[in-house]
């Protein structure tokens, strides 16, 4: 097993640089309040508020861990800037940036407690910004993205294009510089590789997929299913299914009026899920979906969660393609559901799909609990039902 690694950011930007160099943190923030921290320039600010989230953490673990803290702060003409917040604030932020440059320091605190260690560094990259006109950055304004990153800009989102150029680490100006991280693991005993985290697809073969439906209750079932989760769906937007199986339960969705693609990594499954969702199907990841962010009015999870050793990655995944309103629609306490109907306790160990759980980790992405409903699956042996909870999350 991998160890146990933290990150103590809320960051989707920092998040979605470690899942891309093949690292999968788990994400604890850490509640620092950021704004009443001084310090005697922009770069220290930056080190010492990483090392406050990361201490923050730490503070409140039970076991052992290697926590990594992190803060961007931009320092323009030897002040140092953060999130602007308001639309004021970033429109005059960007009205003094505009052809000229900065620097974005980035603190770094990690800490492994099983070594008791504690190290703390600063990587600063040198960013040219492009001669906005009033106009572009009324419009990057109104987007909201400048609101929330530090320094009011972004080199890998809506932002790029009006950076000119960098001198440094690229990474670091996204968030975290990882070639410093590499180092610093390295001083702590641990190499990056060691961190990688490979994964299994939870698969079928091609006999246990062109029985799948027939055994787990049909047609019925499924348009059960389809008819509680379409319940709970903004009408005529753009809905992602995730692990969508054969597409049962899509096309069922579909002729409710819904426009779904689908994911999946079983081949098996997808073979006949492209002939219920031609064009609309695609072999994937649910924790690495091949979806900008912010593109999709709704994502469906049946049956998925509590197939999962860790649903946390899935669940980041789904806030990062959602936009603001969108919502999340997925199957929960399946495993207690059917031991209800077989007449047996329920389970003691946390599934990924416990409600307390999924309500726990949607919070930390900015996805709230605001809808639920339920459907009755095929009768058991004991002549009773299973009743399956569907809840629904809105992106904040």
């Amino acid at each position: 097993m991998s160890p146990r690694f933290v990150l103590a950011s809320a960051s989707p930007a920092r998040l979605k640089t470690l899942r891309a160099a093949g690292i999968e943190p788990e994400v604890i923030v850490s509640g620092v309040d950021e704004d009443h921290v001084t310090a005697e320039n922009p770069g220290e600010l930056a080190r010492l508020l990483a090392t406050l989230k990361a201490r923050a953490v730490v503070a409140n673990l039970t076991d052992h861990a290697t926590v990594l803290g992190c803060d961007s702060v931009l320092e323009f003409d030897g002040e140092p800037y953060g999130k602007p917040e308001t639309p004021d604030i970033a429109r005059e932020r960007w009205r003094m940036m505009r052809g000229r440059s900065g620097v974005l320091h980035t603190g770094h605190c990690l800490i492994d407690t099983a070594g008791k260690q504690e190290l703390r560094e600063l990587s600063s990259t040198k960013v040219e910004f492009a001669d906005l006109t009033d106009e572009e950055i009324d419009a990057y304004v109104a987007t909201g993205e400048p609101l929330v990153v530090a320094g009011a800009f972004t080199v890998d989102g809506l932002g790029g294009p009006f950076v000119t150029a960098i001198e440094g680490d690229y990474h670091n100006v996204v968030g975290l510089s990882l070639p410093l991280l590499r180092r610093m693991l390295i001083e702590v005993g641990m190499s990056w590789p060691e961190l990688w985290k490979t994964q299994q697809p939870y698969s079928y073969d091609e006999t246990v997929a062109s029985s799948y439906d027939e055994t787990r209750g049909g047609f019925v079932r499924a348009e059960a299913a389809a008819r509680a989760v379409d319940s709970l769906l903004p009408k005529g937007g753009r809905v992602l299914e995730l692990a969508v199986g054969t597409g049962i339960v899509g096309a069922e969705l579909v002729a409710l009026g819904n426009l779904v693609h689908g994911v999946d990594l079983s081949t098996a499954m997808l073979r006949h899920a492209r002939v219920r969702l031609p064009g609309h199907v695609a072999a994937a990841d649910a924790a690495r979906l091949p979806v900008a962010d912010r593109r999709c009015d709704a994502v469906v999870a049946v049956w998925l969660l509590h197939l999962l050793d860790d649903s946390d990655p899935v669940i980041a995944e789904v806030a990062r393609v959602l936009r603001t309103d969108g919502v999340f629609v997925t199957t929960t306490e399946k495993s207690d559901a059917g031991r209800y109907a077989d007449s047996r306790t329920p389970d003691d160990t946390r599934s990924q799909d416990a409600l307390s759980h999924l309500v726990a980790t949607a919070a930390r992405y900015g996805l709230v609990l605001d809808g639920a409903t339920s459907f009755v699956g095929p009768t058991r042996n004991t002549g009773d039902a299973p009743v399956y909870p569907v809840v629904r999350f809105r992106r904040t």
